[in-house]
């Protein structure tokens, strides 16, 4: 089969399209910031932190943004990488199943990060905030998805 220029447009835009759904599910499942926002804003919210604890959680969602940042990075790249094999082979070859590899340690990588930070912040919680704080990560983590 011949590759004319506008196929080969076409092809790096659907495989464009296709890194950035990739991405776009990320952010929508997984990141830090979607899901457990409302868990952010309960913490800050709801559960009457003293100013200790305020100032700790503060140190780690610094900590947290910029590893988040990091993760983010990666996750991108390796979607840029899987557009790249998909331009390469025009089919589902050995190329594109490992970037599409990559791409999913890289969600799991991020994933990580986000379940490894719910529990820092958890940590400095008393009991009694403990208990409201796992009531709504358990309520984010299985809430149906808003449309």
């Amino acid at each position: 089969m011949k590759v004319t220029p506008y196929f080969a447009v076409l092809l790096l835009v659907l495989a464009v399209a296709a890194g950035s759904l990739g991405a776009y599910a990320t952010n929508r499942w997984l990141d830090g910031r979607d899901a457990p926002a409302g868990v952010h804003a309960f913490v800050h919210e709801e559960l009457d932190l003293t100013q200790a604890q305020e100032v700790s959680l503060e140190a780690i969602e610094r900590d947290f943004a910029a590893e988040h940042n990091d993760l983010e990075l990666a996750l991108r790249s390796a979607n840029a990488g899987l557009a790249q094999a998909m331009t390469e082979e025009h089919r589902y070859g050995p190329k594109v199943a490992t970037a599409i590899d990559r791409v999913h340690l890289r969600m799991g990588d991020l994933q990580k990060a986000t379940v490894r930070h719910v529990f820092r912040m958890r940590a400095l919680l008393t009991p009694e905030q403990q208990k409201e704080f796992d009531r709504e990560v358990n309520k984010a983590l299985t809430s149906q998805p808003k449309t």
